[in-house]
């Protein structure tokens, strides 16, 4: 239950909010008690001690809840319009990103781009890279010169579940 929960705000807090009715705000808030109302309209068996276990035990933290509970959003991974309010941040000098293996050979010639996602996804360590990589088949994990790119103009962005954001990745700072 809890799982189906957190599959459905991953999906309408990031990519379809109309799925359930709601409206994001600029910053990709809403209110919690309208989500939690459309979501118990479309048929789903969500309740405030429900959402906020479902927030709490997410292994990717993957949603905030306002420091008054009234709102919730995506921590990252939107495919719809949102200003996080994130400022730029000094990355570590290295960084990584999962992907599959297919994946390869684009990457390295084109760069790591965010897709469907507003930005691209990378991960402070090897271990939530491979888990990532994982999920869309056999994973092999790239070494982002971040610290480089830092000082070459770059912007970096920390999302609130500590998963680094940046606008592209060229292949000149990639290694396998």
């Amino acid at each position: 239950m809890n799982r189906d929960i957190s599959k459905l705000l991953s999906h309408v807090l990031r990519h379809a909010p109309d799925r359930l009715g709601i409206t994001l705000d600029v910053g990709g808030w809403t209110d919690v008690e309208i989500l939690i109302a459309k979501a118990r309209g479309a048929g789903f068996m969500l309740d405030r001690a429900l959402l906020e276990i479902v927030v709490a035990e997410s292994d990717k933290k993957r949603f905030t809840l306002s420091p008054d509970g009234a709102r919730i959003r995506a921590a990252q991974g939107h495919s719809v319009p949102v200003d996080l309010g994130l400022e730029p941040v000094p990355p570590p000098d290295v960084l990584f990103h999962g992907t599959a293996r297919r994946n390869l050979p684009a990457i390295l010639a084109e760069g790591v781009n965010p897709g469907q996602r507003l930005q691209v996804h990378l991960s402070p360590d090897v271990e939530n890279a491979v888990a990532v990589g994982r999920r869309h088949g056999v994973p092999v994990v790239l070494r982002v010169a971040a610290g480089r790119m830092r000082e070459d103009g770059f912007h970096f962005f920390q999302a609130d579940n500590g998963v680094w954001l940046t606008d592209f990745v060229p292949p000149a700072y990639l290694s396998v």
